[in-house]
């Protein structure tokens, strides 16, 4: 059976559009106001896999169905794609305040959809099966305190499961492919390990590299905030928008603490500063904070280099790729911000094990 969806806007046309692109792999549904939306959404959602809302309707707008569906308590059960024309920042805002997962932009770009569609319905059905898989441990926890041990090892595997999957999405909001969260976690456990041995002052265990190698996987989680027209901009930003796009590091972090809770909070920590700080630079003249020194904590300087490493070497709609060897270069003559000697050192000893990695884990 087909999962269905939700079209809700006043044009026809887009209503059309929409269904056309949807049909072959879901069920679409169509309203053509915000009342109309309500009622088909029920007291529970009435089994919608997805609502695709435009903002601007008469009778009821969009923001009017978001407050219904937030106080109905039922907008964790039905994701919700803004579509909409023009989206600016504030609009974003008030929309992701409402737990809004995404935004459409019109005209549509059927490939655009059919993935966006996909990813944010394939997500939300990833996260039911894990909530339903904690709360059977959980329970059997209660039951069988002998079994302690196994279940903490799930729980291991579910926090990396839903960083991976968050930073899955992030990929595909920002276009790029899967291979760019392998790189930057394999580069990070390559420099971590490095820094563990020659810089044992850092207290770096086999358990926190492997924990700030899954937690890489969400440095750029506050790109979802950012709008497409400056996240996938293909010239050079201009300096209004650059500003804006630092804050994907603000948004980031904040994203990561309204997760607190659904996973351990050694977790949490760790995500929250490598977010929030990777491009802090060790001068002093990294954002958003300023941080000098070991001021930055350890977790967010290592993916700060592992992520400026894999941006050289990988093409992005904006420029070609560098060599591994000049982006080696690059990096160690200060090029792309001012980075610990101590850090630069392991970087150096681990090269040739970065170059492999790229070659492994090229586009």
């Amino acid at each position: 059976m087909k999962k269905r969806i939700l079209i809700v806007d006043d044009q026809e046309i887009n209503r059309d559009i929409l269904a056309g692109i949807l049909s072959k792999s879901y069920e679409p549904v169509v309203a053509v106001n915000g009342k109309e939306a309500v009622e088909a959404l029920g007291e529970d959602g009435n089994g919608f896999a997805l609502v695709l809302l435009d903002l601007v309707m008469p009778e009821m707008d969009g923001y009017d169905v978001l407050e219904h569906l937030n106080e109905n308590g039922f907008i964790d059960e039905v994701p919700v794609i803004v579509i909409s024309a023009e989206v600016d920042a504030e609009t974003e805002r008030k929309c992701l305040a409402l737990n809004v997962v995404d935004f459409i932009r019109k005209p549509f770009d059927k490939l655009a959809v059919l993935r966006r569609v996909e990813n944010v319905i394939n997500l939300f059905a990833i996260q039911h099966n894990l909530e339903k898989l904690v709360d059977e441990k959980t329970e059997e926890i209660k039951k069988q305190n002998e079994k302690l041990a196994q279940q903490a090892a799930c729980l291991k595997r579910t926090n990396e499961r839903i960083i991976e999957l968050l930073g899955t999405v992030v990929e595909y909001r920002n276009l790029e492919s899967g291979q760019h969260i392998k790189r930057v976690k394999g580069f990070t456990k390559l420099l971590a390990e490095q820094i563990a041995v020659h810089y044992p002052e850092y207290g770096l265990n086999p358990k926190q590299i492997d924990m700030i190698a899954a937690a890489s996987a969400l440095h750029d989680v506050g790109k979802i905030a950012i709008s497409d027209s400056i996240l996938l901009k293909p010239g050079r930003l201009t300096k209004e928008e650059f500003e804006i796009m630092k804050t994907h590091t603000t948004e980031g972090s904040e994203i990561i603490e309204h997760m607190k809770g659904i996973g351990a909070s050694e977790y949490e920590k760790v995500s929250y500063d490598i977010a929030r700080y990777h491009h802090e630079r060790y001068d002093g003249r990294g954002y958003p904070e300023g941080l000098v020194g070991d001021e930055i904590p350890i977790a967010a300087q290592i993916v700060a280099i592992a992520d400026v490493y894999d941006a050289l070497v990988s093409k992005r709609c904006y420029k070609d790729a560098y060599g591994k060897g000049e982006a080696f270069r690059m990096i160690m003559a200060g090029e792309c911000g001012v980075f610990s000697e101590k850090i630069l050192t392991c970087l150096a000893k681990a090269k040739e094990a970065f170059e492999a990695l790229a070659d492994e884990y090229a586009e």
